[in-house]
Parts: structure tokens; sequence; C-alpha cells
């Protein structure tokens, strides 16, 4: 999978994130979306949202960064979706694990 994603951003000139976002798309189950760094991620999904190309049932919403970071989490913030943002610049892969850690013990006993 990981080879095929490669192959088409280079081959499209877009980030592997964008090309990730595309691929779940495609997947015909309930998708929980949780994105930690790429702020482009949260920009393809926006697009695909209101292209009604895909619908998560959660997005998790924590890039981390100065560019394009505030904004892309005001996309998300913009939808008719539950969401966990975390506001802000601040944020990180392990923000969003922890989040997801979180609601997993949460719902199950350990």
């Amino acid at each position: 999978m990981l080879e095929k994603v490669l192959k088409c951003n280079k081959k499209r000139g877009i980030t592997r994130a964008q090309v990730a976002v595309e691929k779940a798309a495609k997947i015909e189950k309930p998708l929980i979306i949780a994105v930690g760094n790429a702020p482009t991620a949260l920009i393809k999904l926006d697009e695909l949202m209101k292209e009604n190309k895909i619908k998560p049932e959660l997005i998790i919403a924590c890039p981390v960064g100065f560019v394009n970071v505030v904004e892309s989490k005001e996309l998300i913030l913009n939808h008719n979706i539950a969401s966990i943002v975390a506001k802000g610049r601040k944020g990180g892969s392990n923000v969003a694990a922890a989040i997801i850690n979180a609601m997993l013990y949460q719902a199950f006993e350990r």
C-alpha cells in the first residue's frame, strides 16, 4: 500500500497525506480519520467531504506546525461531523494517538 501511495504522490505532485485520504474515501465502511501531522490531509478531507465522496463518523484533527495548520483545522470545524480538534498550532501524532487511546480505554474494560 505504501509503495502505491509513494508512486501516486510523486506522479501527481501532491502529498502522501492527500493520496492516503483519497484512498480512505474508497473504503466502504464507517471511518474514523485521525490526522496528527499533515494539514494537507485535512484540506483534502474537506474537499472530498464537500464533494460527498467521504463522510467519516469522526475526525480527529491534530496537525502541528505553522503552515496551513490553523486554517486546515477550521475547515473541519465547518462540517457537521463529530470531531475532536486541537485548536491553534499545537498537536501532533502523539496527541492524535493519545486521543484514540483514551477513547479505546473508555470503550473497553481493561
